[in-house]
This record gives C-alpha cells, structure tokens and sequence, in this order.
C-alpha cells in the first residue's frame, strides 16, 4: 500500500514537473512567439514605409516630368506667338511690294518729266513736282526709300553696276554716277540702283 502511495507520488511530482516543464516551455515559446510577431511586424512597417517611398518618389519623377512638359509647351508657345506676331508684320508690310513695284516706273517716268522741263517756273513743271512728292510721301509711309548711291562704296546687296570708269582724285569701287534709282521695301531691296563705278 505505501509502495502504490509512493509510486502515486512519485507519478504526481513527476506529472507535476512535466507540467512546470511544458508550462516553462510554453512561456518561452511564447516569448518567443511574441518576438516572431514583433520582428514580423518591424519588417512588415518597413516593408510599407520602403513601398511608401518608392511611391513617393515615383510620384515626385511624374511631378517633375509635368512640370518639365509644361515649361517646354509654354516656351514653344510662346515662340510661336513670337513667329506668328512676326510673320503678320512682314506679311503686312511685304503685301503691297507688286503695287509697289508697279508704280516706281511711274516715279522714274515724273523725274524724266521734270528734268527735261526747262521753265522750273512753269505750271506743268510744279504740278508734276507737286505729284511726284505726294507719289514719294505715301511710298515712304509704307516702308519704301530711296537708297543713297552717290558716292558710297559699292554694295552688290543694295547696287548693280553695269559700267565702269577710272576718276581721277576717286578710290576703287566707289559708284560716281547713278543712272536709276534703287528702292528697298523695310530692309528687302525691291529694285537695286543701277550705277557706275570707279575702279
């Protein structure tokens, strides 16, 4: 009878410990358990906050791009008002050059009337004067003059010399004489002078 009570025992304090044992073992798995989770969750946070960066920076390249697109579309914009506003001035100014060129002949026809008159005083003489400065004044409002010849260096821009001489007291390509007029129209010559030059 001892003997089983001893046995008992023996069996409850070995039940005992095993219990103490398996209730250690459950606390340190546990604990460990607990830091598992925890680690899980430090790398799951660190996880998100790296996509939430990435994110973050991602958004800020598209930003940048956007703004890059947009400044580049303002200033090509901003160009073509420039061309365009441009263009609408030459076009303006360069519409009437066929008109324009139609009446220089006109011009040249009053100035051959007014050299072969004689009487400066006459009537005829004044009235084509009087024409012939009108015809000059509205040339002139639209952008048309003269250009200066006589004794300037020659210019093949503004000048087309179809004679040649040597003139004493006169250095080389200088024109000495001009036998027609040349007219620019703003800064495009719509007839050069026709000129002599010395060589």
């Amino acid at each position: 009878m001892e003997n089983n009570m001893n046995q008992d025992e023996k069996i409850q304090e070995n039940c005992t410990s095993n219990e103490e044992e398996v209730t250690q073992t459950s606390e340190g798995n546990l604990e460990t358990e607990a830091r598992c989770e925890e680690n899980v969750t430090d790398i799951n946070s660190k996880l998100e906050e790296k996509k939430i960066n990435n994110k973050i920076e991602e958004l800020e390249k598209q930003v940048e791009e956007k703004e890059d697109k947009y400044k580049r579309l303002q200033a090509e914009y901003s160009n073509y008002m420039r061309r365009t506003q441009e263009e609408k001035q030459t076009v303006g100014i360069f519409a009437n050059e066929k008109i324009i060129t139609e009446l220089i002949p006109v011009i040249d026809s009053m100035e051959r009337a007014m050299d072969a008159c004689t009487d400066k005083e006459d009537d005829m003489y004044k009235g084509i004067e009087l024409v012939h400065k009108q015809l000059i004044d509205c040339l002139q409002k639209f952008e048309v003059e003269e250009i200066n010849a006589l004794n300037e260096d020659f210019d093949p821009n503004l000048h087309l010399a179809v004679m040649q001489e040597s003139v004493d007291g006169v250095e080389a390509n200088k024109v000495v004489m001009v036998l027609q007029k040349g007219y620019k129209l703003n800064t495009k010559v719509i007839r050069p002078t026709m000129v002599k030059v010395s060589c």
